[in-house]
């Protein structure tokens, strides 16, 4: 089983990207929240940690092997077992990983049925079986995501901190509230009040900035 590829990153879709290696030129797909990430390393070298499976129907005899990566190995670890949940598969597993895998694994062990509904391809019904079939199972992926906001917050300024306290007071997790401010300033670098702030984190979350 091929583990891990190094090489050059040549290519980067919506779904895949292409890792040049040798005269080889090897088709790996990715999960979504990646992407951004990948499209800023094109031409550079790369290292992704892969798994193998084979996409088709056995019966039909046209089964394609396909090649899965991810930028850290705890990534392809939590995917593997997110892929155990009947129903959601390898495609609708890449689909549904917009958001990254601490994020995504905090929301599950929370029962945050509501996050992990609006994930792509998955839905009420399939956040309820997911939060059944893991809860409990995923804290050491989970606690990244405290890791990253706290990591995040101490590079802010006291206004950009005293939001984050705001929206916290307001219902919203330290770890979104972080997020959508520290996405904030690179739009935005100019705020100065703590209220332009909050402003432009709800705009984050909306998805209107």
């Amino acid at each position: 089983m091929l583990v891990r590829i190094s090489g050059m990153l040549s290519e980067v879709g919506e779904e895949q990207v292409v890792v040049e290696r040798d005269g080889l030129a090897y088709e790996v797909f990715v999960p979504r929240y990646t992407i951004g990430t990948l499209g800023g390393q094109r031409g550079q070298p790369v290292t992704l940690h892969t798994m193998q499976y084979l996409e088709g129907s056995p019966g039909g005899g046209n089964l394609i092997p396909r090649l899965i990566g991810f930028l850290d190995p705890s990534d392809r670890a939590f995917f593997e077992q997110f892929t155990t949940v009947k129903g959601v598969g390898i495609r609708r597993g890449l689909r549904a990983l917009v958001e990254p895998v601490p994020r995504v694994a905090r929301d599950i062990e929370q029962g945050d049925l509501k996050a992990l509904a609006r994930l792509p391809g998955i839905g009420p019904r399939m956040a309820q079986q997911i939060v059944a079939e893991l809860r409990g199972k995923l804290a050491l992926f989970a606690r990244g995501a405290a890791a990253a906001s706290e990591s995040a917050a101490a590079g802010m300024n006291r206004p950009q901190r005293d939001a984050i306290e705001l929206l916290v007071a307001w219902g919203d997790s330290r770890a979104d509230a972080a997020d959508w401010i520290q996405r904030a300033a690179q739009s935005h670098p100019d705020l100065v009040e703590v209220e332009e702030w909050v402003k432009a984190a709800y705009r984050v979350k909306s998805g209107a900035a």
